[in-house]
């Protein structure tokens, strides 16, 4: 048995310290290019002698485990023979407001280091600073402290000693978990067809830490041939954990569904589903402050002993799984999920928690990283969402409310919040008659308000921590991320200004997001972008910014061409000719489903062009039962959509949905559950400011701005609604696709093979 375990002092202290983890012991942490410019600045004033990001490490033996303990410290000096270890640590806090032992876990990483370097050069004792700059004022602050090599040797035992209960269970289950993997045979009784091939270029893309560019199409599996082939890369020690990132809880089912089937195969994996904040806490308002959640309050002090009882009674760590020991243990159900997660072998959950910069899984560390392979589903959606994620709003009202409800009560925040609804005021008269303007430089004078208001916004906060402040929090959180989105502006980037009723709107808004989803993904060992959609397959590599050294695999569809009658009907469902066509679709719903049984969807390209055709049909008293997907329906409401799908029906369903929706993406409704799929329209995003200005951005880049804007998201959405009808080898039935413009060479091309066979219908 292997009892060597590998850690860095990091990882360590932030275990024993989550209280005040390195990176967020502060109310407010600073990002990390900013911290690392200020590492820099301080070691710039070194001198010769002095040495920086010197690599220190040791081993100890402590009851049965060998830790190998490594690190990186700031700064190594001498001073008339007293050997110093610096650590710098930059914070947004006033320093007035930090006192010398305001962090233990800053002398916890500093004491491990000195500790490390003490014991390798036989020192009697060794000198720890701590230097704290304010990473607005570059004011800097230092503390020191002196200890003997027998008082640090007794720290770090400490340390080792508080981790080992969790030391000593990882290195058990990485045993069992290697095994288990490698016993482990793919759960069906074979491989679909190119569906070995999928997987096998997905195990060599890990193996051999490239990205994959994966078009898979319905059918053929792609949630176990991705998972299966990453297992199988983690049991051969090319990497340590997967993280499985989708967009839609739908999709996360389905990975859950296949990590389960495999575990009653013999899998001892520990895998963790991440639930949004909002949909897990326990509370009736979400109030992280620890005097209004009892969940939120003592959490550190609970933590470890929580997670270590869920990671040795559990395997598949669902959201029931972490509310029933968060509630056993009395600790909040979603920074417990985190917790858990950085643990686990698996993670599953939403994108944000890759490419969102403002809840990306911030500590996982750049060595974890290097052993983690990213499986992004469904990825052709992620373009659309980076694009949500890379943008970012203000609103005029916002301001001018607090500067109305902070008189008398905080002067800062009521200036510097009637300076930004000033500047509000300015860009109004400066849009004139118009409605919106673009401009293509950022707001400069509006982020030097914008980062005061902050900082008086966070010494309030701080010193009112027991006050619920909803409107200041919201404002406060909106700001933070405006002036994060700004350090990210480029010339993908344009602003503009929006008059909204009575109100303002500015947005930073991201027109081309491909290189910061690439920038997000460096440093992880691999990524493999997989879709049934990934069509046309240049916008997506364009737009997920694929590499020359990167894989790309398009796999057939394992399904034959006749499990699917395609029709066109070719009407004009452009907008302005919306009200003629609606008669037109109507009778070929009814031609289409005259005498027949079973369960059909119709998809729209809105929900007010799906009301007018629903109320129309209905006017047709068919002996048809219609059903229509509601804006804002919860998950009780698309269960019972969904379920009115039953197998053998005995009358005609017909459902209404939008195209884009919750009902055209990720559903699986196998064999007689769907019979047929209408099409209404190409899918085109309605025109607007926000896609004009795509238009025009990807038009100066010398590729068709219309297409890009346009036409490829619009058709991504007519293949994922018309793949709903085929999911398995004995599902059959028909598509009808509803507009002329499916005649026409270009959209001819960006219909899958098997839809080209096409019957023409004649009004």
């Amino acid at each position: 048995m292997d009892n060597k375990i590998k850690i860095s002092v990091r990882s360590l202290v932030e275990y024993v310290y989550k209280s005040g983890s390195i990176e967020t012991g502060f109310r407010s942490a600073v990002p990390l290019s900013e911290g690392t410019r200020i590492h820099q600045r301080i070691q710039k004033l070194y001198g010769e002698e002095d040495q920086k990001e010197v690599y220190l490490h040791t081993v100890l033996t402590f009851n049965h485990l060998d830790f190998q303990l490594e690190g990186r410290c700031d700064g190594l000096f001498i001073r008339n023979e007293e050997h110093i270890i610096d650590e710098i640590k930059s914070v947004s806090l006033p320093l007035s407001e930090i006192d010398e032992f305001a962090y233990p876990v800053h002398w916890a990483q500093a004491k491990c280091y000195a500790f490390m370097y003490a014991k390798d050069h036989n020192l009697p004792d060794m000198t720890v600073q701590l230097t704290y700059v304010q990473s607005k004022t570059d004011e800097v602050k230092r503390f020191q402290q002196s200890y003997s090599l027998r008082e640090l040797e007794e720290f770090i035992l400490y340390l080792l000693e508080s981790y080992f209960p969790y030391a000593d269970w990882k290195i058990q289950h990485q045993q069992a978990l290697t095994k288990s993997i490698q016993e482990l045979a793919f759960p069906f009784p074979a491989y679909r067809n190119g569906q070995r091939r999928f997987a096998g270029a997905v195990y060599k893309t890990i193996a051999e830490g490239k990205n994959l560019f994966a078009n898979a199409p319905t059918g053929i599996g792609k949630t176990i041939s991705t998972l299966f082939p990453a297992l199988k890369a983690i049991g051969e020690g090319h990497i340590q954990r997967i993280i499985y990132a989708t967009a839609k809880t739908i999709t996360r089912q389905a990975a859950e569904g296949a990590i389960a089937m495999m575990g009653d195969d013999g899998l001892n994996l520990k895998s963790v589903t991440i639930t949004a904040k909002d949909k897990i806490c326990f509370k009736e308002e979400t109030n992280c402050q620890k005097d209004n959640c009892e969940f939120a309050n003592g959490y550190y002090d609970r933590i470890n002993q929580a997670v270590l009882d869920l990671l040795k009674n559990e395997n598949m760590i669902s959201r029931t799984a972490i509310e029933q020991y968060a509630k056993k243990h009395k600790v909040c159900p979603f920074e417990f999920s985190l917790d858990a997660a950085y643990a686990a072998d698996a993670i599953i959950g939403d994108y944000n928690y890759i490419f969102d910069p403002r809840v990306s899984l911030k500590r996982l560390l750049e060595e974890e990283k290097k052993k983690t392979a990213l499986l992004i589903d469904e990825a052709h959606n992620l373009v659309d969402r980076g694009r949500e994620m890379y943008s970012s709003s203000l609103e005029k009202s916002a301001f001018l409310q607090l500067s109305r409800s902070f008189k008398g009560k905080d002067e800062g925040i009521q200036k510097s919040a009637k300076q930004v609804n000033g500047i509000f005021i300015a860009l109004k008269k400066k849009c004139g008659e118009n409605q919106e303007i673009a401009e293509k430089n950022p707001p400069e004078e509006l982020f030097e308000i914008l980062e005061e208001f902050v900082q008086y916004s966070e010494n309030y906060l701080g010193q009112n921590r027991n006050n619920t402040e909803e409107e200041l929090l919201e404002v406060f959180f909106a700001a933070q991320n405006f002036i994060r989105i700004g350090k990210l502006y480029d010339d993908r980037f344009v602003t503009y200004i929006q008059k909204e009723r009575n109100d303002l709107i500015i947005k930073l808004f991201c027109l081309d997001p491909s290189s910061l989803l690439h920038k997000a993904r460096k440093g992880y060992k691999s990524a493999i972008f997989f879709s049934a959609t990934l069509m046309p397959l240049n916008y997506y590599l364009d737009m997920l910014c694929f590499q020359e050294e990167d894989f790309i695999v398009s796999v057939p569809s394992p399904f034959s061409k006749d499990q699917a009658k395609v029709y066109i009907q070719p009407l004009s469902t452009r907008y302005r000719d919306r009200e003629g066509s609606i008669e037109p679709i109507v009778r070929t719903i009814k031609s289409m489903l005259k005498g027949q049984k079973g369960n059909y969807l119709i998809f729209f390209p809105s929900y007010q062009y799906m009301e007018i055709v629903y109320g129309r049909f209905l006017d047709e008293e068919m002996p048809v039962h219609a059903i229509i997907q509601k804006t804002g329906m919860d998950e009780r409401e698309r269960e019972e959509f969904l379920d009115a799908f039953q197998p053998n029906a005995s009358g005609t369903l017909l459902g209404f949905a939008v195209m884009g929706g919750i009902f055209s993406e990720g559903i699986d409704l196998q064999g007689d559950r769907l019979n047929g799929v209408f099409v209404v329209g190409v899918g085109l995003p309605q025109i607007g400011f926000e896609r004009d200005m795509m238009k025009a951005y990807f038009q100066q880049q010398g590729k068709n701005g219309y297409d890009y804007a346009y036409t490829y998201p619009g058709m991504n959405k007519v293949l994922q609604a018309g793949g709903r009808l085929i999911r398995s080898e004995n599902d059959t039935g028909m598509i009808v696709l509803m507009d002329d413009r499916y005649l026409q060479a270009k959209y001819q091309t960006l219909l899958p093979d098997e839809w080209k066979d096409s019957i023409l219908l004649r009004s």
